[in-house]
């Protein structure tokens, strides 16, 4: 068994990890990271690659159980999620942080506030528009909602580009993780914490199993303070096993999203992820698109139960397309003995369920008023439409038995404010009970906030990095 000593001991690396460790090493504060997965160069795999895909992610993908189940996706690798998403970026709206700061009891949460941390970041990572137009998969949103009377707005990004327009993503492992080691900072990738070391209100460590080219060994690294930074299901998981359950797993929040598989008269691209939003029902309900390869046309397809051989002829006129919800329901993750995963269970409400089949409908409305010719529903034996009128059959056809739903934004499970029977942290992520253990990811976002949580949760970072600096 290997020791190992630091000042503070970060686990994790996505958005709230890089930041967390960035501002910390810049502070000159002796700083090792630990992530579970390996350190992987962004340019190594083609994004949304099915190696990408065997290389990045957890399970590859999961579930969270109910009536119905819900697929979810999870970053493993240096960088996190931030590897694998889309790098849309939408700052948390400010009547949302308004609302969450007065329900929850949250401290120096004004919209004002999280602003000031979200332009800090802002300028730390590329944060753009896309230089020129739209390519066709986006501009089908803007087109469909300009024809209905819809509002639609295009999505920044985490994104640089070059002279002639090519864009690379600004992923954590492009970014911060790298600047956080020129100030010092260590990252062992490939070594997963088991469970904290807990002594009389303090964490004074954390117990790992690191996997190296001469094989597995079993580390020991003491800190003076710890960041769990593992996002919204790992996090409370780590927690759990190491005994720290009170205010932890539950309130498990997402954005229950279904989709449509749209066929229009001439192929689309299909290199990259759609930049525009539907916004007229935000932040409740809202339109966006998906990365389409041939894999997720055929996925998209075979969900509505159609034959994909048939269904995948001129797959390059195929496009994905969601409805995603901030729904009334809220999930649990909870870590069993002797289970190397936490069981997460998710339960939709009839409310959840009604605005699943409107955004579904709404989708559909979208995509026929910009000139697709033919729907497919993730919807098990879902009609497939090809005129408005034919929507009304999917608002009895969206049901728990037939519905296959999934999502990409897990928040809630460690949330913040200073009413212990609500929240398992204070206002800046420290837990209830230990002096210098803190999270600092997506688990501290109060509620799901309706658009990608990225920006958020790296501003409640920045900001909570902040105050345990000024401490």
């Amino acid at each position: 068994m290997t020791d190992v000593e630091t000042e503070v001991l970060v686990i994790g690396s996505g958005a709230g990890g890089a930041v967390t460790a960035a501002k910390l090493a810049r502070a000159g504060r002796d700083v090792t990271v630990v992530e579970e997965g390996p350190w992987i160069d962004p340019d190594e795999m083609v994004p949304f690659s099915l190696e990408e895909m065997a290389a990045k992610y957890r399970h590859r993908p999961s579930v969270a159980l109910g009536n119905p189940v819900i697929a979810y996706t999870e970053g493993r690798c240096v960088g996190g999620s931030t590897e694998i998403n889309s790098g849309l970026y939408h700052r948390l709206p400010p009547e949302l942080a308004a609302e969450w700061a007065a329900r929850y009891e949250i401290d120096e949460f004004t919209p004002a506030t999280l602003d000031r941390y979200a332009t800090e970041i802002e300028h730390e990572i590329a944060v753009t528009r896309l230089p020129g137009a739209p390519p066709p998969s986006s501009a089908v949103l803007e087109r469909g909602a300009t024809k209905l009377g819809w509002r639609a707005v295009e999505f920044e990004r985490v994104f640089t580009y070059d002279e002639a327009g090519r864009s690379t993503k600004q992923t954590m492992a492009r970014t911060l993780v790298p600047r956080a080691v020129e100030k010092g900072a260590r990252v062992l990738p490939d070594c997963r914490v088991e469970r904290l070391i807990r002594r009389e209100g303090r964490v004074a460590g954390a117990r790992c199993r690191q996997h190296t080219p001469e094989g597995a060994r079993k580390l020991v690294i003491y800190a003076d303070h710890v960041f769990v930074c593992a996002g919204a299901i790992q996090t409370p998981a780590l927690l759990q096993r190491s005994g720290i359950r009170a205010g932890i797993g539950s309130g498990l929040k997402l954005h229950p999203t279904i989709k449509i598989a749209a066929r229009f008269p001439q192929p689309i691209d299909h290199g990259d992820v759609p930049m525009h939003r539907v916004t007229e029902f935000a932040p409740n309900l809202t339109i966006g698109g998906s990365i389409t390869r041939r894999g997720h046309a055929a996925l998209a397809l075979a969900e509505s139960g159609v034959e994909p051989a048939n269904a995948l002829e001129n797959w390059e006129q195929v496009g994905v397309y969601y409805a995603a919800i901030r729904s009334d329901a809220a999930g649990a993750v909870v870590a069993l003995p002797g289970l190397r995963a936490p069981l997460v269970t998710y339960r939709l409400t009839e409310g959840d369920m009604s605005r699943l089949a409107r955004g579904l409908v709404h989708l559909g409305e979208v995509l026929l008023a910009a000139g697709a010719t033919e729907l497919y529903p993730s919807v098990t034996g879902g009609v497939v439409v090809r005129r408005p009128e034919e929507l009304v059959a999917w608002w009895d056809a969206t049901a728990r038995r037939s519905s296959n739903l999934m999502t990409v934004h897990m928040t809630s499970t460690v949330r913040i404010g200073e009413d212990r029977s609500r929240a398992g942290a204070d206002s800046f992520g420290r837990i209830w009970g230990y002096d210098n253990l803190r999270v600092n990811d997506a688990s501290l976002v109060p509620d799901a906030p309706g658009v990608n949580p990225q920006a958020a949760i790296m501003a409640i970072a920045a900001r909570n990095v902040a105050r345990f600096l000024a401490g």
